[in-house]
């Protein structure tokens, strides 16, 4: 049942980075003007009632569609055309009933939700963006059948459909309502709209999809030997079954994120107004400029699900072909060039804080560049920790990162707490709470990849040359940004045009010098470059051996 149109790992993933990296370009093209047309109170209603739907659909979707990729990819490889579309079809319907119950809970049950989170002005848009629930379920069920089948490209089409039309719809909506006069919570809900009507294009997109994908792959049974396929297939209770068991601990653990950032939601408004005595306005702008912090520092996470989503069916298949090494190179190169590209990003959103927030956010309260100079550093370890969750659940030690997740939840939770109560840090508070326990999450995934997985990769030499350019790349960015600065002949307080053209400057600088040494330092192999979409052409074009 394997086909032509089933990609290397990479192929897949880099389908998917790019589709991310447009996404985030739109993305862009949404959330600064949006966070600019609700100010940062606003944005903080928005951002409330997105974090709720956020932990309904991890808990809806988060697990069952990776177990659905895992379980089609090993029935896949193992020749079992029927076991796959029975996977698929009790996967669609356990799905449509999970998303049907979370858009029923938000629906019925806004106020409350916004009441306990602290911020009673987001009900509007909680009630808003309840029908996205059951759509994002179901499209969920799509997407894992052709991951599954390791085919990246229509997940990667359907989330740019997604996004470019709740871009369309939530900008046209919150600037109509802008232009009536409506108050922040209706502006919010107005725009939080769009979310909603994104998931379900994209879901009649992929349905088509689907439906051609299942002729394609019943033309090709027709073409193959009977002796090469295996039709039986395991009974329905026996699949859910397996759904559950592979399932329920990647959801808990995959959820954790969703939920610590609900619960942070709630602690950041309660405690800045019981512990340290702002308004309720005050904390819903401090924790309106925090959300547009996370903008950025939720870029690399976005960006290196490309790479988990593919590593998932690419390590299953291998292992149910019993080819080893094979998977360990899959796991080593995955965590190699996740280091390669994502640390020099943590650095640079660490280091450029102060720019990046002023370009995007010109006016918005000052606590937002030291936010993300503490949350920059975190999405690196956010990656890593994303990569390695995958790798073991990939390997059937889908339990560990539950636990982990768990247990670096509730110190993130802990940490928190206390330091949002100390005035001296009061908003900071949370964001070095998320530092600290994805660090000690980081360092436990990794050892478990390192000791408990039967591949074995080496872990050590990952990490030493790309933490050595990027520290140098970081250094010539803090010194290049005020150098551009003072070309341009910026004041005191620069304008926004003379803050991104600085900034762009200094980025491009950084890139080349990272780039350079990275060559220089070979700390990218040609056996990874290989990999790559046309990754021979550009190891020869950069003299990689």
């Amino acid at each position: 049942m394997a086909s032509s149109k089933n990609q290397n790992y990479l192929h897949g993933a880099a389908i998917l980075a790019v589709s991310i990296v447009i996404i985030k370009l739109l993305g862009a093209l949404y959330k600064i003007p949006l966070g600019n047309i609700l100010g940062d109170e606003g944005y903080g209603h928005f951002t409330v009632a997105y974090n709720i739907y956020n932990v309904l659909l991890a808990l809806s979707t988060a697990g069952l569609p990776i177990a659905v990729a895992r379980m089609i990819s090993e029935a896949n490889n193992r020749n079992k055309p029927a076991q796959v579309k029975k996977i698929f079809k009790i996967a669609l319907y356990s799905f449509a009933v999970l998303g049907a119950v979370g858009s029923l809970v938000l629906y019925l049950f806004p106020t409350d939700l916004a009441i306990f989170m602290g911020d009673p002005k987001a009900s509007q848009s909680v009630a808003a963006i309840a029908p996205a629930v059951i759509m994002v379920c179901i499209l969920s069920a799509f997407r894992g059948y052709t991951e599954g089948l390791q085919d990246m490209r229509p997940t990667a089409v359907s989330q740019v459909i997604e996004v470019a039309a709740k871009i369309a719809v939530g900008l046209s909506i919150a600037i109509l309502l802008l232009k009536q006069g409506e108050s922040m919570p209706n502006l919010s809900a107005g725009a939080i709209i769009g979310t909603a009507a994104g998931s379900l294009l994209a879901c009649i997109y992929m349905l088509f999809v689907v439906i051609k994908r299942r002729k394609y792959e019943d033309g090709n049974l027709r073409l193959r030997q009977p002796e090469e396929l295996d039709m039986t297939s395991d009974k329905g209770s026996s699949i859910f079954k397996t759904f559950l068991k592979i399932g329920i601990p990647i959801a808990l653990g995959s959820c954790v994120s969703s939920i610590i950032a609900l619960i942070n939601t709630g602690l950041i408004l309660n405690r800045l107004q019981d512990a340290i005595g702002f308004t309720t306005d005050e904390a819903s702008a401090l924790f309106g400029v925090y959300s547009k912090a996370q903008t950025f520092y939720n870029l690399p996470p976005a960006l290196v699900t490309a790479i988990t989503i593919s590593i998932i069916p690419a390590i299953a298949g291998y292992r149910a072909k019993n080819k080893t090494e094979d998977s360990k190179n899959v796991i080593e190169s995955s965590l190699r060039i996740a280091t390669i590209l994502f640390l020099p990003m943590a650095i640079g959103l660490s280091v450029l804080a102060q720019p990046i927030m002023n370009g995007a956010y010109y006016g918005s309260l000052t606590e937002g560049a030291p936010l993300l100079a503490i949350m920059g550093i975190s999405s690196f370890f956010v990656c890593i920790v994303a990569i390695t969750t995958a790798i073991l659940q990939a390997g059937g030690l889908e339990r560990i990162p539950m636990y982990n997740m768990l247990i670096g939840g509730a110190l993130n939770v802990a940490v928190s707490w206390i330091l949002l109560g100390e005035k001296q840090l009061y908003i900071f508070g949370s964001a070095i709470g998320t530092l600290v326990s994805y660090i000690i999450m980081c360092a436990v995934n990794l050892w478990f990849v390192a000791k408990k997985m039967p591949e074995r990769p080496n872990i050590g030499k990952l990490f030493f040359k790309p933490l050595l350019n990027c520290a140098v790349m970081g250094a010539a960015a803090w010194l290049v940004y005020p150098a551009a600065l003072k070309l341009l002949g910026a004041g005191p307080e620069p304008t926004r045009i003379i803050v991104l053209v600085a900034l762009a400057a200094t980025v491009a600088v950084a890139v080349a010098v990272y780039g350079v040494l990275t060559v220089i330092t070979k700390a990218i192999t040609l056996e990874d470059m290989k990999l790559l979409p046309k990754g021979e052409k550009i190891a020869k074009l950069l003299r990689i051996k």
